[in-house]
């Protein structure tokens, strides 16, 4: 069992949920620009091509943070929020205000990084 404050912990996570749900409805409230009816497709350069796959890129990692948020939601139902989803080892009260998604303690991530 970790020693989080279940409150404290339920209120960043829905803070970080929050967030994460506003980026998304604005990206999506802002639509294609490459299929803007006001141009063709390849005017204007392609500016309006590079905007559309970064906003893409943006919103695939959107509902990234949106799944680990969920996770840990669910964690926290079950009593492990605040545990390394690894080791079981405490992940440090600064790390969950910084990354309140956090599944893993700083070491780890550094070892199991790319």
């Amino acid at each position: 069992m970790s020693d989080v404050d279940p409150a404290q912990a339920k209120e960043l996570l829905a803070r970080e949920r929050g967030l994460v749900e506003d980026e998304i409805t604005a990206l999506e409230r802002e639509g294609p620009e490459e299929g803007d009816a006001r141009k063709e497709p390849g005017d204007n350069d392609s500016e309006g091509l590079y905007q559309d796959e970064f906003d893409a890129g943006r919103l695939g990692d959107l509902k990234e943070r949106l799944a680990a948020v969920e996770r840990a939601e669910e964690r926290l139902a079950a009593g492990t929020y605040g545990l390394s989803t690894l080791s079981g080892e405490p992940i440090p009260d600064a790390r969950l205000e910084a990354f309140p998604t956090a599944e893993l303690t700083v070491e780890e991530s550094e070892r199991n990084a790319p």
